[in-house]
């Protein structure tokens, strides 16, 4: 029964970052006068729903994999005052985005939630050393880090991240020490293997600071902005071959990821549900074909040249990109539900 509830968790979690993703697109769209189709959440065969007066219809779908708003003239030039493909550029512009900025708000006010929440708030100045540390040959105690790798630093979880993914080989760092700025060259730490991968590890610990309403807006935008460049940094690492293809997961792998978070308590399902709740809204605004970004492209193009790609060549290149993001889904899918059962891939 346990399981069971855990898993129900994880799959509202997700229908809710769905949801709130389609709400973006759906409120902004009434704002702007567009005539709404159909609001789904899921994909596939009609479960139950309603149509409203408006003539919308609202579905709940089969598989919990995704949702959409159709909305009139979204992929053809349908004429009349209610029409997307009406509206003027920055209109569109604002329809399109909105579903990836609600995500990327809903991880701020996690992330916001995590903070507020901490029994502590660590700063980016050496405190100690850990028993044996490599790093204690460059640093000091009183150090500030203001950079790792040439990425600037402001708290604990900055510092932490940026060893971690780029501290598996020496690297640089630029710290404040007394009043001068120094640079450390070619910092070694010691490093740790996860699922496959080398990262390197903080031998250090870090002084905690005040809670204060500075600290907290401090650490929650930076601490959302060190989010987003981990997310950038895996879509690097997996494009460069440091990261493989196992290590992507679909909607069965995000679940079984929520459910086991679920189970370890709170504070680690709110943190993951943050990180994809970003992760959501960042990926889907990256210009490709049939994500919101490869839209928003062809709508920066109709703001800056003053006419529109016609609809057909629109289509057909957001198509294409459908088919390969659904075979892409389906062999992750499947790769998920191998490991679910121990299985290869």
């Amino acid at each position: 029964m346990t399981v069971v509830l855990y898993i129900c968790i994880a799959i509202f979690a997700f229908g809710l970052m769905i949801l709130l993703h389609e709400l973006g697109h759906f409120l902004t769209a009434r704002a702007c006068g567009v005539k709404i189709d159909e609001f789904s959440i899921g994909m596939g065969p009609r479960l139950c729903g309603w149509t409203d007066k408006r003539g919308t219809a609202y579905n709940l779908r089969a598989f919990p994999i995704g949702g959409f708003v159709s909305m009139k003239g979204e992929d053809e030039d349908a004429g009349g005052d209610d029409s997307f493909s009406t509206r003027r550029p920055w209109q569109k512009f604002i329809i399109v985005a909105a579903g990836g900025v609600m995500n990327i708000l809903l991880a701020f006010l996690l992330m916001l939630g995590i903070v507020l929440s901490a029994d502590r708030l660590g700063s980016n100045v050496v405190a100690e050393f850990n028993d044996g540390a490599t790093s204690s040959a460059w640093l000091k105690a009183g150090d500030r880090i203001l950079s790792v790798d040439g990425t600037r630093t402001y708290t604990s979880y900055d510092v932490s991240y940026e060893i971690m993914h780029s501290g598996y080989q020496p690297i640089d760092l630029v710290v404040e020490r007394g009043d001068e700025k120094i640079t450390l060259r070619d910092v070694v730490f010691p490093t740790q293997v996860s699922s496959g991968m080398l990262f390197g590890r903080q031998d250090f610990k870090i002084f905690a600071e005040a809670k204060t309403l500075g600290s907290v807006i401090t650490h929650t935008v930076t601490r959302s902005l060190s989010t987003v460049k981990m997310i950038w940094d895996s879509l690097m690492d997996l494009i460069f071959g440091r990261v493989g293809v196992e290590a992507v997961s679909g909607p069965v792998g995000v679940t079984v990821a929520l459910g086991d978070a679920a189970k370890s308590g709170g504070g680690t399902f709110v943190y993951l549900l943050c990180v994809l709740s970003m992760n959501l809204g960042v990926v889907n605004l990256l210009p490709l074909p049939a994500l919101d970004g490869g839209r928003l492209i062809f709508i920066l193009f109709e703001m800056i040249f003053r006419r529109k790609v016609p609809a057909k060549y629109e289509a057909a290149v957001h198509f294409a990109g459908i088919v390969l993001l659904l075979g892409l889904m389906v062999l992750v899918t499947f790769k998920d539900i191998a490991q679910l059962f121990g299985g290869g891939f």
